[in-house]
């Protein structure tokens, strides 16, 4: 072993030894490895900062930009509307819920499929009382086995590729994964449809700060164009086309209001309804029932191009000059050009009509107005922000734009015409540009701690490959896997990709292992496509703990979860993808 292979190994050691102790954050370990890894030379300067240009990184951020896109345009919502009202036991909710997840983590990240599904999960449990520890884990699950059917469902699939093209100078393609993942993904599905029973049935998911504010329930105005395409119905059956509760306390028409009218009031064209809800449930009714925010189409006046529209949630403080006034006095859009959308008072229901409710302190008022002007405006009218979280109402969705744009993208990509890195880029760009997602949403949607992880450990693990180090370690591998069956021989790195995932992290897992395993198939005379891919499943089957894949974080404080909840359902799963694994690889990507 020579010095350089020496001090890289003893960098890799002590990162993975960080990640495992972790007591500090994953992002910053990867970080001060980097910067370690250069002060010590076994990482070229003009290397450094290769991990972030690198194809790898462009594809997660674009995925999770398209991901966000599809949760913004509501599409989701509208496919399982027809299915949502029959799913009244968890028998079938486990299910249809988590197949639904899984097949979107094909098409999009499988950590952003599952943050689309998660609000839909959450509005069955409440609708119905099924305990939400007995439907996310399994819709987690299902998001990590969706995601290794396409290169782009997960990030191990994709730095895989990307150690394959270093290898043999060809990436994995977008569809090369298809054949192993479907095979497994459909196991898994048949193992949680019954296996989630396995689950305690007494965990109670804590309530995270956004949940929390949204009990606030506004009042907002919407109404029924007179060019409107719904039949005239009943307010009984315009609420049941609602995603989630919301109830109709007023009913104004021809100047007259009608307080608290009955479900079987006939609503007609030209009609105003106030609604009271949450703002997630109000966007949704106002979306499904083709009516039109109050107030709502007023142009923001904007001081510069580059400025955008925001909304944001404030509270009345008790020196404010909207404190004892009436919306309609204080012209807020005549005076400052903010949209009021929606009041929430605590304690009472309002049911007069906005422009003349009298606001007094402590109300919460959503407001729309320019992003550079609101904080100046917030001040200026005594009023307080309430924690910043993503407020949605009043503008369009555009349903069927992120769909279109990533079949386009997924199309090119299969035909061979375009890069996937490029793709997806145009693919994040195009649905920005036309209006699918904000920039700042774009932003938000963007995971930086998983990003620098990925681009900071790329150049580190690099350092393994290229002081020799992998052709080191798979030399003595080499002498403990030589005569026993190639089948045997894989599913030995894919246990070693799964044993390691828990405390490693998937993607740190991969640039760790993918190179060695690659090295030793070359040495034992075997392609290397079945070892990489071995390593692949591995490290996207982390189904043991809560902290070794995003997916399985994620739903850990909405389910309740326990650290040991996890193993319950997860080993019997990885087992069986221990099991079917290796042959299923070999079938498909033989030696």
């Amino acid at each position: 072993m020579t010095l350089q292979q020496g001090l890289a190994f003893g960098l890799v050691g002590l990162t993975v030894a960080a990640f495992i102790w972790g007591r500090f954050r994953y992002d910053l370990v990867a970080a001060v490895a980097l910067a370690v890894g250069l002060a010590i030379g076994v990482i070229p300067a003009k290397d450094a900062f290769s991990g972030f240009a690198n194809d790898v990184t462009v594809i997660i951020a674009c995925a999770l930009v398209v991901s966000a896109a599809f949760a913004r345009s509501g599409i989701v919502e509208m496919a399982l509307k027809g299915i949502l009202p029959h799913l009244k036991t968890e028998q079938t909710q486990v299910p249809v819920l988590t197949t639904a997840t899984t097949v979107l983590s094909m098409v999009t990240k499988n950590v952003g499929a599952l943050a689309i599904m998660m609000p839909v999960a959450m509005q069955v449990s409440r609708r119905t009382g099924t305990k939400s520890s007995r439907l996310l884990m399994p819709m987690a699950f299902g998001a990590m086995a969706g995601g290794m059917v396409t290169l782009v469902g997960t990030a191990p699939n994709i730095l895989v590729a990307e150690v394959r093209q270093d290898m043999t100078g060809q990436p994995f393609a977008l569809f090369d994964y298809a054949p192993v993942g479907l095979v497994l993904t459909a196991a898994a599905l048949l193992f949680l449809a019954f296996g989630y029973r396995l689950l305690p049935k007494d965990r109670t998911g804590s309530l995270g700060l956004s949940a929390a504010l949204s009990s606030n329930a506004y009042l907002t105005e919407a109404q029924a164009p007179e060019d409107w395409t719904l039949a005239p119905m009943t307010i009984s059956a315009l609420v049941a086309l609602a995603p989630d509760e919301v109830s109709v306390t007023a009913l104004i028409r021809g100047g007259k209001r009608k307080a608290r009218p009955r479900g079987n009031t006939l609503i007609q064209p030209g009609d105003t309804l106030l609604i009271r809800g949450d703002h997630e449930a109000l966007e949704g009714f106002i979306d499904a029932a083709k009516l039109k925010l109050v107030r709502g189409d007023r142009p923001v006046l904007l001081d510069q191009a580059k400025d955008e529209v925001n909304l944001v949630e404030v509270v009345i403080g008790a020196a404010s000059s909207l404190n004892g006034q009436t919306v309609r006095s204080l012209d807020l859009y005549g005076q400052y050009g903010l949209n009021l959308l929606g009041v929430s008072r605590s304690g009472y229901e309002l049911t007069q009509h906005l422009r003349t409710a009298r606001l007094q302190a402590g109300d919460v008022l959503l407001l729309q107005g320019a992003e550079s002007a609101m904080p100046t405006l917030l001040a200026q009218l005594g009023l307080l922000p309430l924690a910043e979280r993503e407020v949605r109402l009043g503008g369009t969705r555009r349903k069927f734009l992120p769909a279109v744009v990533l079949a386009t993208a997924m199309i090119l990509v299969g035909l061979g015409l375009v890069p996937v890195a490029i793709a997806f880029f145009g693919a994040a760009v195009a649905i920005v540009a036309l209006g699918g997602l904000r920039m700042r949403e774009a932003y938000a949607a963007l995971d930086g701690p998983l990003l620098v992880l990925i681009a900071a450990l790329i150049p580190v693990s690099d350092a393994i490959q290229q002081t020799g180090g992998a052709d080191l370690i798979a030399g003595l591998l080499k002498s403990v896997v030589q005569g026993i069956p190639p089948v045997a021989a894989v599913a030995g790195m894919m246990f070693a990709a799964m044993a390691v995932t828990p405390f490693l992290n998937n993607a740190a897992t991969v640039l760790v292992v993918a190179p060695i395993a690659a090295t030793l198939a070359q040495q034992l005379g075997y392609r290397p496509d079945p070892f990489l891919m071995a390593v692949a499943v591995g490290a996207a089957c982390d189904f043991l703990t809560p902290i070794g894949h995003q997916c399985n974080t994620l739903v850990m404080g909405p389910g309740g979860y326990k650290f040991s909840d996890y193993p319950r359902l997860g080993l019997p799963l990885s087992l069986l993808v221990l099991v079917i694994g290796p042959p299923t690889i070999l079938l498909f990507w033989p030696m």
